[in-house]
């Protein structure tokens, strides 16, 4: 039985860090592309940072150079660690794993039926963890 289980939200001020951890188990971990993903109050849910099978990264406009995604292939984690953040950082922040062979660029965009870069086979993530709420004061 897969599982995802996201720790480390929680509410801070803006500039400042938080670190998301997702333990996973139920599946080969090391074989499986993984991402963030984030879902705002009244918007649709999407890409934060994500990561292949081979450790290359993508990341969204909006948080390249603030946010860094990671693992520890002997822990079955993945880590998101989150700098200088903004009130529009605000979110619930979901773990994702797949394991079809998508690049990390893939994986951002899997959600998106509007981008190009998934292709359509690839559309949506086949596992979810439950989500840990993030909150950015002003």
């Amino acid at each position: 039985q897969v599982q995802l289980v996201e720790s480390g939200g929680g509410s801070v001020q803006a500039g400042g860090s938080l670190r998301l951890s997702c333990a996973a188990s139920g599946y080969t971990y090391s074989t499986a592309c993984m991402g963030w993903f984030r879902q705002a109050p009244g918007k649709e849910r999407e890409g934060v940072a994500a990561i292949d099978s081979l450790g290359s990264t993508s990341y969204a406009d909006s948080v390249k150079g603030r946010f860094t995604i990671s693992q520890d292939n002997a822990k079955n984690t993945l880590y998101l660690q989150m700098n200088s953040l903004k009130p529009e950082d605000t979110a619930m922040y979901y773990c994702a794993a797949d394991q079809r062979p998508m690049t990390a660029d893939q994986v951002l965009g899997a959600l998106d039926p509007r981008n190009a870069r998934t292709p359509v086979r690839y559309y949506g993530m086949d596992y979810w963890g439950k989500g840990t709420l993030v909150t950015i004061s002003s």
